[in-house]
């Protein structure tokens, strides 16, 4: 029994590790930062020819990579105006 021991804890480290492969490729699915089902090994030829043109749906499928930075250029946006709205009255009560 002992000598098995080793085995059944690496067998379970093992279970552990593909959870844990199997839930990062989830996440990193649904945030958008892994590829889709063809990678590039299993991709077959790799000249020009064999390329196709890039389909306008693929440039509009990437939501969300844009809406963070499009949040992000809005929240810098009103934080400058802010900024300047509280110039403004800063100068005005100093007059």
């Amino acid at each position: 029994m002992r000598v098995q021991r080793g085995w059944v804890g690496l067998v379970g480290i093992f279970i552990a590790l593909v959870i844990v492969a199997v839930l990062a490729q989830t996440v990193l699915r649904s945030y958008g930062l892994l590829g889709g089902a063809q990678s590039a090994a299993s991709s077959g030829s790799r000249s020009p020819a064999s390329v196709a043109p890039a389909s306008t749906e693929s440039a509009r499928s990437t939501p969300a990579v844009t809406a963070p930075l499009e949040k992000a250029r809005g929240l810098e946006q009103q934080i400058q105006q802010d900024a300047r709205d509280l110039d403004r009255r800063i100068d005005d009560q100093t007059k």
